[in-house]
């Protein structure tokens, strides 16, 4: 019976082991992406904004419009689908967005940006998107930046998101 103990308890502490290992591991791959992890805080007419994206960046290459075409529904960074948190009800653009997290999806394009909520948080890119599931949709025009930007970034200044890649500047509004 000893024995016993001994080796269920020794396969527990394996398993703890192997356990914790590979998180930390998970914890050390994201930072080491081509496109590591980053996170946009603010408050926004006293609502707290937190959102987490990865930070691709354009390396020579042409991206909005191009390897990302204007058009079609983007995750809005790289990796795992950006997410989108506050701490209470929003409006977006002047339309109601529910306390809540989201992934944040765009349709970019020349003249205008679709900024898209949806309500499927856990998302590897925009692959298994479904416009279904989204709990809001806005339309803004999208502007030039003062300078190339080469890697994709999103903050949050005051009552907007900015959201800047290469020469291009989306912003959206977001008030208590």
């Amino acid at each position: 019976m000893k024995k016993q103990i001994t080796l269920c308890l020794l396969l527990i502490g394996m398993f703890c082991t192997v356990t914790l290992l590979a998180q930390e591991k998970e914890k050390d791959d994201k930072s080491k992406r081509p496109s590591p992890p980053a996170k946009a805080e603010g408050l926004s007419d006293g609502a707290k904004v937190v959102i987490d994206y990865s930070t691709p960046s354009a390396k020579g290459r042409k991206m909005l419009g191009g390897i990302e075409p204007f058009g079609n529904v983007w995750r809005t960074g790289a990796n795992e689908a950006t997410t989108f948190e506050v701490d209470k009800d929003v409006k977006i653009e002047g339309k109601e967005l529910p306390k809540g997290k989201y992934s944040l999806f765009t349709i970019p394009g020349e003249n205008e940006w679709t900024i898209i909520f949806n309500k499927t948080v856990e998302q590897w890119g925009a692959y298994d998107y479904k416009q279904g599931d989204d709990a809001l949709r806005v339309t803004v025009k999208p502007g030039k930046t003062d300078k190339f930007v080469e890697t994709f970034t999103i903050s949050v200044e005051g009552n907007k998101v900015l959201l800047r890649w290469e020469n291009t500047q989306v912003a959206f509004s977001v008030n208590g």
